[in-house]
C-alpha cells in the first residue's frame, strides 16, 4: 500500500500575501512631529519664519512618511503616500493665496460695509461752518456704474460671441478661410492686454465725440473687446461636446438645421455656455485699467452711460487707495469696502448662473 505524504507546511511569512500596515493616525502624527522639529530648530537658531517652517516641515514629513512606509509597507505603498503628500501640498499652495485674499478683503471690508455705505453716494464736501473737508463713505454711484457698464458689455458681447461660435462649429467648413481668420483673431484677442482695450475704446470715441470722450458706454466697448473672445472660445468648446448623433437624429426627422441648433444643440450645451458667459463677466467686472481710461472716475452719481464719467467698484477701490483724501484711514477703508462689494457681486453672478444653468439644462429621465 502506497503511503501518501503531504508536503510540509510552509512558513507563515512565506504564505503571507499582505504587507504590513501603518496605523491610520501615522500621517497626522508624522506631520505634527515634523512641524514641531522644524519649529524647535528655528527657535534654537534664533529666528522663526512661518514660510520656512511650513516648507521645511512639509519636506521633513514627506521624507519621514516615505521611510516609515518603506520599512513597514513596502516601496509601492511608500511611493503612493509620498505622491499623495506632494499632491496635497500643491493643492494647499494653490488655495492659500485665494484664502488669504478673501480673508484680507472680508476682514478689512466688513468694518466699513453697511446699509448706508451701499445706499448713499460717497464723496467729499467742504463744511463752511467748521472750515473742514468732510468725507462721506458711500458706494452707490460705483455699484450703479458697475452694473450699467458690465450689463451693456454683456448685452453686446454675449450674442456676438454665441453666434460666432455657432458659425464656427455648425456652418463653417474646416478649410474655410473666414473660419481660420476668425479663429486666429479670437486667439489674438484672448491675450490682448486690458489697457490696450481701454486705449482703443477711448481713441475711438475721441474721434467721434471729441477729446472729452469719457463715458460709461466707451468703457463698455472696451470690456466687449475682452469679453467676446472668451465667450466665443467657451461656447465653441461646449458646442463641440454635443454628440453628433443628436444633430443627425433631429435632421433625420425633417427638422430644419436652424431649429436643430436652437432646440437641440444650444439647449444641450446651455449649462456650459452660461458658465462661460459668467466666466467672461467675472473676467471683466473687476477690470480697472480700461474703465479708468475710457470712463474715468467721479464722486457724483451718474446713471447716464452716454454722458460724462462714471464710477465703478474696481476704479473706486483703486482711486481711494492710491489717491487718498485728507483722512487716509477713511479712504483706505472705503477702498476695502468697494473690494468686498465687488467680491459679493461676483458671487451673486455665479449663483444666478448656477440657477439658470439648472433650469435650462436638459432633464434626464
Amino acid at each position: 500500500m502506497t503511503e501518501i505524504t503531504s508536503p510540509a507546511p510552509a512558513s507563515t511569512s512565506a504564505l503571507s500575501l499582505t504587507s504590513g500596515q501603518l496605523p491610520r493616525y501615522i500621517e497626522p502624527v508624522a506631520l505634527a512631529a515634523a512641524l514641531a522639529v522644524i519649529a524647535a530648530l528655528q527657535l534654537v537658531l534664533g529666528g522663526f519664519n512661518v514660510a520656512t517652517w511650513l516648507v521645511f516641515g512639509a519636506v521633513l514629513y514627506l521624507v519621514a512618511i516615505g521611510v516609515f512606509s518603506t520599512i513597514v509597507e513596502g516601496r509601492r505603498k511608500a511611493t503612493d503616500r509620498v505622491i499623495r503628500g506632494l499632491v496635497t501640498a500643491a493643492f494647499v499652495l494653490a488655495v492659500a493665496p485665494l484664502v488669504s485674499t478673501l480673508w484680507t478683503v472680508v476682514s478689512k471690508g466688513m468694518s466699513v460695509l453697511s446699509w448706508n455705505f451701499v445706499t448713499q453716494v460717497g464723496g467729499t464736501a467742504f463744511d463752511p461752518n467748521t472750515l473742514a473737508v468732510v468725507s462721506t463713505p458711500g458706494a452707490l454711484q460705483a455699484i450703479v456704474g458697475t452694473l450699467i457698464i458690465t450689463g451693456i458689455a454683456a448685452l453686446i458681447s454675449v450674442p456676438i460671441g454665441i453666434l460666432a461660435a455657432v458659425y464656427l462649429v455648425e456652418y463653417a467648413q474646416p478649410n474655410n478661410p473666414l473660419r481660420r481668420a476668425i479663429t486666429f483673431l479670437v486667439d489674438v484677442m484672448t491675450g490682448i492686454p486690458s489697457i490696450v482695450a481701454g486705449l482703443f475704446a477711448f481713441s475711438l470715441f475721441a474721434l467721434i465725440v471729441g477729446p472729452k470722450a469719457f463715458s460709461g458706454f466707451s468703457a463698455s466697448i472696451a470690456l466687449c473687446v475682452l469679453m467676446i473672445p472668451i465667450v466665443i472660445r467657451s461656447t465653441e468648446e461646449m458646442l463641440r461636446l454635443v454628440p453628433g448623433d443628436l444633430r443627425e437624429a433631429s435632421l433625420a426627422l425633417g427638422v430644419p438645421r436652424s431649429v436643430t441648433i436652437i432646440k437641440v444643440v444650444l439647449r444641450t450645451a446651455a449649462s456650459g455656455i452660461i458658465t462661460g458667459v459668467v466666466l467672461a463677466v467675472a473676467r471683466v467686472v473687476g477690470e480697472t485699467a480700461p474703465i479708468f481710461i475710457a470712463a474715468s472716475f467721479t464722486d457724483n452719481f451718474n446713471a447716464d452711460p452716454f454722458n460724462g464719467p462714471m464710477q465703478t467698484l474696481p476704479v473706486m477701490a483703486y482711486t481711494a487707495y492710491s489717491f487718498p483724501g485728507q483722512d487716509i484711514d477713511a479712504s483706505q477703508a472705503q477702498a476695502w469696502g468697494a473690494a468686498l462689494l465687488l467680491v459679493i457681486l461676483v458671487v451673486i453672478f455665479n449663483l444666478i448662473a448656477r440657477i439658470v444653468a439648472m433650469v435650462f439644462a436638459p432633464k434626464a429621465r
